[in-house]
């Protein structure tokens, strides 16, 4: 499978327990904090669901 790299960029400060739950199920603990994931259907829902709090690269191997 193809990996992608997820970098938080927004707190999770007010933020609903969904969002939280999925930020943490991507292995970000903090604002700035990168993981290399696989882009599993799994994990690209999570992404979807915090869109708006990540940035998404793809990682050409």
């Amino acid at each position: 499978m193809s990996k992608i790299k997820v970098s938080q960029k927004l707190s999770l400060i007010g933020k609903t327990k969904k969002q939280i739950a999925c930020i943490k199920g991507l292995g970000l603990r903090r604002i700035r904090d990168s993981k290399i994931i696989e882009a599993s259907p799994e994990n690209l829902g999570m992404i979807e669901t915090v869109k708006h709090m990540v940035n998404v690269e793809q990682i050409k191997e």
